[in-house]
């Protein structure tokens, strides 16, 4: 059906083009009328007297006389700007929530730990714990709570070197079965005298703080625990770590898989908390070559080489994803496996993230306290410090810390529990020069006594 054109029709399109722009503001045909029957409808619907009205010619020069619209430039200026508070103010609640969760951290004094200078390297002593007493985590499923036993040993022992100035980071670690004179137990613990270096933690680090000072003469500032079921958590919150196998390989102390480790496949695999707890436990490590199992013959020793490629891992996962969220994410998942000195604060680890953000994994410095093994003694099988140089312990000691260590009150002990005769020092490299805007400093580039992996250890993925 043809549609009945509108009265005053012309006078309608007259008023859409001029609305539009498309005409000059003029008269618009029957304009009385139209304006007169605007106002009959406001009474219609309101009721109310609407007053007096502005005619449709001053608001349309009202319009384009008065305030301009923004231009695109101004709008896009405005939107980022909104965008940056925005995000501002998600970054300071994450930080500030960040700061929660990181007070949520079990803290304890310790008294025997060394106040850092400001600017100096300091020493930060890191334990691997093998408790599980009360545990219900994962790490509980897999290898069973033994809350029986009293007390708990190190199951990883160690130092790293932080050089803010320099911007270095060195690892030692120190095997847990070191043949020591253990400080700081009380008698009724039974382990005071000559033990292994493990057993130094049986009521805390704050003994095992005391007893690597009083051997090694390493000061101690900061010190920090982590238990299994933190390691998995820890691994968890960064989505796994990738490392790659050469060759399958597994646990294996007489047909019993200990730590649970079995990777079937090779190749770069990405690995969940559970297996990266698994290896790093390893002491019976096998590799499956030519039709057959191969054992690695190091036991201890290779696992610390084992371990200090898994902190490279994650170090390398880790370094890409710093922010409030991860963080916020991290500490959530490990708060209730982690315990910290009280004198580490947020501040501490924040600068460091901040300052180590650009640090290169693989330029991570790894020494392992140079030992003997021997069997028979009053603590059962021990390794026994080396003395011989030149890979004599303290050489390594100071190649690690860039100088001789402190003063030592209980020195290692021989094979039949005496104090043996503490060597004097191999001299260390000429030192180096380092500038690291802005500050200047004085490092030596030793070379780490830390053995290259063999072939059937696991390697970071590149």
């Amino acid at each position: 059906m043809r549609r009945r054109k509108s009265v005053n029709q012309s006078g309608l399109d007259s008023l859409g083009k001029q609305i539009d722009g498309q005409e000059p503001l003029g008269t618009v045909a029957n304009e009385a009328g139209l304006r007169a029957l605007g106002e009959e409808m406001a009474r219609a619907a309101g009721g109310r007297d609407a007053g007096p009205r502005t005619s449709l010619r001053q608001r349309l020069a009202r319009r384009r006389a008065g305030k301009p619209r923004w231009s695109v430039k101004r709008r896009v200026i405005t939107v980022c700007a909104v965008l940056v508070v925005l995000a501002g103010a998600v970054v300071g609640g994450g930080y500030a929530y960040v700061r929660y969760q990181f007070d949520q951290l079990h803290k304890v004094a310790c008294h025997a730990c060394v106040q850092v200078a400001d600017g100096q390297p300091y020493n930060v002593l890191v334990i691997g714990s093998d408790s599980r007493a009360g545990n219900t985590g994962q790490a509980a499923k897999s290898f069973g709570a033994y809350s029986t036993v009293g007390g708990q040993r190190s199951d990883t022992i160690k130092i790293f070197h932080i050089d803010p100035a320099a911007g270095t980071a060195r690892v030692l670690s120190i095997p847990r079965d070191t043949y020591v004179t253990t400080s700081g137990l009380a008698p009724s613990t039974g382990l005071t005298g000559a033990e292994k270096i493990n057993a130094a933690f049986n009521n805390g680090p704050e003994a095992l703080v005391e007893t690597i000072q009083n051997t090694f003469g390493i000061p101690i500032s900061h010190w920090i625990v982590i238990d299994f079921d933190g390691v998995i958590d820890s691994v968890k919150a960064l989505g796994g770590i990738e490392l790659d196998f050469k060759y399958p390989v597994r646990d294996d102390n007489d047909g019993v898989n200990e730590s649970g480790l079995d990777i079937t496949q090779t190749g770069c695999q990405l690995l969940n908390g559970t297996q990266v707890l698994a290896l790093s436990r390893s002491r019976y490590y096998e590799y499956y070559e030519d039709g057959e199992w191969q054992m690695d013959p190091g036991y201890d020793l290779s696992r610390i080489a084992r371990q200090n490629v898994i902190v490279e891992a994650m170090i390398a996962k880790a370094k890409g994803t710093i922010n409030p969220f991860t963080w916020q994410s991290l500490i959530d998942a490990v708060k209730g496996n982690v315990s910290i000195d009280n004198k580490l604060s947020l501040g501490t680890v924040y600068d460091l993230v901040e300052r180590y953000h650009a640090f290169s994994p693989s330029s991570l410095q790894t020494w392992t306290l140079p030992t003997v093994a021997q069997a028979g003694t009053s603590a059962g099988d021990v390794e026994l410090v080396n003395t011989q140089a030149p890979n004599d312990y303290v050489t390594t000691i100071t190649e690690f810390l860039g100088a001789p260590p402190g003063p030592v009150t209980t020195p290692p002990l021989d094979r039949y529990g005496y104090p043996i005769t503490v060597p004097t020092p191999t001299p260390a490299p000429p030192a180096t020069t380092t500038t690291v805007a802005p500050h200047t400093s004085t490092t030596t580039p030793p070379t780490p006594s830390t053995p290259s992996l063999p072939s059937y250890d696991p390697t970071v993925c590149t």
